[in-house]
């Protein structure tokens, strides 16, 4: 199993922190954002990792993380010239993923929960990961059955057939690669990961797994305010 992160893109909702700088750089409490989603993947035992940033602030991230090394991990580094998509991340690395299997997760998506049963129990096909959320319609949102099959995915419905947000960690096979070169742009101009899940589900091949704990997509001013708070109380309470 290889991991990707994507931590590229604009972050004009973060600005100006973002200026100059970017979003997965900024502290959330007492480390950098990117810290997280390194530390979730490393936890579910995955340490071969492809990191996938802008170009503005590439030597950045090479100054901050280097080889990998101090996290007992391997990194490799690859340049998202402009946002073309979630999708993107999985033709930028084709050669990195070579014949694995592959779990991306998001630059700014911070979890406190250990994932590792899952993924190392995952035996083809897709798995997503969703959290119940008060406010479905700002997401992806799942339906799924009584077996944990997903039967719908809709991107930021108006009226969800679930209150399970899908969440920025998503598990595949090596087919991954093929599929998001096959795909057509949204209306927005971009290849969207929902399309990419799509096509599991349609086959039948899509796991959705449900969890409780932490979970802050930090791209907002209140959301990274919020994960900060977190952080800073659990890191009290383990004192």
């Amino acid at each position: 199993m290889k991991g990707i992160i994507l931590a590229g893109g604009k972050a004009t909702r973060l600005r100006p922190l973002t200026a100059i700088t970017s979003k997965q750089l900024l502290p959330v409490y007492d480390k950098p954002m990117i810290y997280y989603p390194i530390e979730t993947l490393i936890k579910a035992g995955i340490k071969d990792i492809l990191i996938i940033i802008s170009p503005e602030y590439s030597g950045h991230f090479l100054n901050l993380l280097g080889d990998g090394r101090e996290f007992g991990a391997r990194f490799s580094y690859a340049v998202q010239k402009e946002p073309r998509g979630l999708a993107d991340a999985f033709i930028i690395g084709e050669d990195f993923i070579d014949n694995d299997d592959v779990t991306m997760i998001l630059g700014d998506n911070i979890f406190d929960q250990d994932f590792s049963k899952e993924i190392k129990n995952f035996k083809g096909g897709a798995m997503i990961f969703a959290k119940q959320v008060p406010d479905p319609e700002r997401f992806g949102v799942v339906e799924f059955d009584k077996e944990m099959r997903a039967i719908s995915i809709e991107e930021k419905p108006e009226k969800p057939k679930s209150n399970y947000a899908v969440v920025g960690l998503y598990t595949y096979d090596n087919r991954i690669v093929e599929f998001a070169k096959n795909l057509a742009p949204s209306p927005r101009g971009e290849i969207e990961i929902t399309d990419l899940n799509n096509i599991y589900l349609k086959s039948g091949e899509m796991k959705v797994n449900l969890f409780n704990t932490i979970w802050e997509d930090a791209g907002t001013f209140d959301s990274l305010l919020r994960v900060a708070n977190i952080m800073a109380k659990k890191a009290a309470s383990e004192k």
